[in-house]
């Protein structure tokens, strides 16, 4: 098995003990796993995709899982009403799958008391803040697939995002 000597400077010392320790007294394995994860991000990164961190489940923002993988975003939809909001975004992965990440506002119940006319037609000045309650995601293999999930208005930008590469160089 080949040798590789890395010199470590002492402030960084206990990060390397730390490791070390992590895998279970084994820091060939703790670094080979950390390159490896290094090298995946960075050859995303070059290509033109980013690490992307999605909340899914249902709660507040603080109680729901993360849920991360590597991919370029391709479209996203929304919509909403007096009660409710959604959002949807689609992803491509790096390995050209597409990911669907929806989100869903709890129904929400403000006051119309505004008066006047405005009042009487329900365009009143109002405000509310509230943030997602759900969140979903969905991985799919095709585009064909991904038509069947999602808003025919973010399928058509999606379909026609997929077709161009995550990065054009320009030799410019």
């Amino acid at each position: 098995m080949p040798n590789k000597t890395i010199y470590v400077s002492d402030k960084d010392l206990p990060l390397y003990d730390r490791a070390q320790e992590l895998a279970g007294g084994n820091l060939s394995k703790a670094i080979a796993k950390a390159l490896r994860k290094y090298v995946e991000a960075e050859e995303g990164r070059l290509a033109g995709y980013d690490e992307i961190t999605v909340k899914v489940g249902y709660g507040p923002a603080r109680k729901r899982r993360r849920q991360r993988f590597v991919g370029v975003k391709l479209g996203e939809w929304g919509r909403g009403d007096s009660k409710r909001a959604e959002i949807c975004r689609v992803y491509r992965s790096r390995t050209g799958k597409y990911v669907i990440h929806t989100e869903r506002t709890p129904d929400v119940k403000h006051d119309k008391s505004e008066t006047g006319w405005r009042g009487a037609l329900g365009m009143g000045e109002q405000t509310w803040a509230i943030g997602p309650e759900e969140g979903t995601l969905e991985v799919v293999d095709t585009l064909e697939e991904l038509k069947e999930k999602v808003p025919a208005e973010l399928y058509e930008m999606v379909a026609a995002a997929g077709e161009a590469p995550p990065v054009e160089d320009l030799d410019i």
